[in-house]
């Protein structure tokens, strides 16, 4: 078709490209992706207590929930400043937000159940929360940070699994076998 241009040629043409968009990262995400390193890890220290303590909302749910409010505030921000509301003034109409964020604590709640003396399913509801945000994130187009949290998430919810099962094996808090082996777990 253009015999002056080799295949090879469009394909270091278009990885250069490529890398270069891909690589360049503005001050502005690179703070967005900061807060959310730092809530992951001031939620983790709130949860490490809690765990220490024997309470129900451990670690991983205390991480969860500080990352997804996190994850809600930075959309909330980046969706002030590029969307136009419906009046067209600067910033957006949050009406559909917040109604996404009750309707998940709705489901939330519905994942949380008690039997015998224990309540379960707290960091089930809580993973489910975040993972609202992150679907909003990826909704309205902020990808980096949708991806950083499900990174975060994923380790959350993975790493701080055997740490969690280290810490409870120990305690009083867990009194049937089962629940170490998560069947039962929070």
């Amino acid at each position: 078709m253009y015999p002056h241009i080799s295949a090879r040629s469009l394909v270091l043409s278009a990885h250069k490209e490529y890398t270069l968009h891909m690589t360049f990262i503005e001050a502005h995400e690179l703070t967005t992706l900061g807060h959310l390193v730092v809530a992951t890890l001031l939620g983790a220290v709130i949860g490490f207590e809690r765990e220490r303590s024997g309470k129900i909302a451990g670690l991983r749910t205390h991480t969860l929930v500080a990352l997804g409010s996190c994850l809600f505030t930075v959309i909330s921000v980046l969706l002030y400043n590029r969307l136009p509301s419906i009046n067209g003034v600067q910033g957006y109409d949050y009406h559909l937000v917040a109604n996404i964020i009750v309707g998940i604590g709705f489901i939330g709640a519905g994942a949380i159940m008690r039997r015998d003396d224990k309540v379960i399913g707290t960091t089930t509801a809580a993973s489910l929360w975040i993972t609202s945000a992150v679907g909003m994130a990826t909704g309205f187009g902020f990808y980096r940070e949708a991806l950083a949290s499900t990174v975060l998430v994923y380790g959350v919810l993975t790493g701080l699994w055997e740490v969690q099962k280290r810490m409870t094996k120990s305690s009083s808090f867990h009194k049937n076998p089962q629940d170490l082996n998560g069947s039962s777990m929070l």
